[in-house]
């Protein structure tokens, strides 16, 4: 297993790093939402569709509103004066809100699992909610000041990359070193509270780091490690939430595309909540 996540990982790392960094924005949106279908194909599971043709009905549904969206939303259109267009804050203010009531339904698992899980519906809903608002994300981060620096989104990718996986080592860490109390045990067994803080605590430190060598004033410090602390937190709860549809689905792993690693949405759980929560923290920095 371990010798199947190094190759998976040696592989996909350069083929991230050449999407980001290399393809034009409208290949660079393209390739977003390919992930983003195969995402839907394994959250078709969650909704316990078995049927390959109903699993492939979500999938177009997903695929026709990307579709949609990126009309309305063409990559190059998405900042306007340095400033993210006003209809698009609509679905990042949408994305906020449902991050906050995923954080319940989380917190309050399985106590709150009727309330979703007997209707294909709310299912549903919640997988639109959780894997559109990332692709938009992307997008947005991506074509940030893309006229001044072709390369300027995506070192904002990687700093959101960056958070996440930081997040992840630290709570790896801390909750093997510190973890004794158990943070979700009915949604997630092995995460401890000193896993999260000791994620959130890493996390801001690579923020901290990155501002000092990205020469960016100390005065905004503080304010940027509290936004990455938020972020972290919510990247915690996209990471639990999947945890909580696969339990009910009685899944281990969302799928197999990617040897020792799982499926998809194995690998950008945490980025669904945290990409989102970025471009708002991201667009409101702007403005000081």
């Amino acid at each position: 297993m371990l010798k199947q996540r190094i190759l998976t990982s040696l592989v996909l790392a350069p083929l991230a790093l050449a999407l980001v960094f290399y393809t034009p924005l409208t290949l660079f949106s393209y390739f977003a939402g390919a992930i983003i279908l195969l995402g839907a194909w394994e959250w078709s599971a969650f909704m316990n569709l078995c049927d390959k043709v109903k699993r492939g009905a979500f999938v177009v549904l997903i695929a026709a509103l990307l579709f949609a969206l990126n009309l309305h939303w063409p990559i190059e259109s998405l900042w306007q004066n340095n400033r993210l267009v006003g209809d698009a804050n609509y679905l990042f203010t949408l994305s906020f809100a449902w991050w906050i009531v995923a954080s319940y339904l989380v917190w309050r698992y399985p106590a709150m699992a009727k309330a979703w899980n007997e209707g294909l519906i709310m299912r549903g809903i919640a997988g639109l909610l959780t894997l559109i608002p990332l692709w938009l994300a992307l997008n947005t981060l991506r074509s940030a000041q893309y006229s001044e620096s072709t390369h300027f989104g995506s070192v904002l990718i990687l700093v959101v990359l960056g958070i996440v996986w930081s997040a992840d080592v630290g709570a790896y860490f801390s909750g093997k070193s510190f973890g004794k109390h158990k943070l979700m045990p009915k949604v997630s067994p092995n995460k401890t509270i000193e896993g999260l803080v000791g994620g959130v605590v890493a996390s801001m430190v690579f923020v901290v780091v990155f501002c000092y060598f990205a020469e960016i004033k100390p005065a905004l410090w503080p304010v940027y490690a509290v936004m990455t602390a938020l972020i972290a937190l919510f990247s915690a709860v996209g990471d639990l939430l999947e945890s909580m549809f696969k339990r009910e689905a009685g899944l281990k792993d969302s799928g197999s595309c990617l040897p020792g690693h799982g499926g998809i949405l194995d690998r950008i759980d945490s980025l669904t909540a945290a990409a989102p929560m970025f471009v708002i923290c991201y667009a409101w920095a702007l403005s000081l």
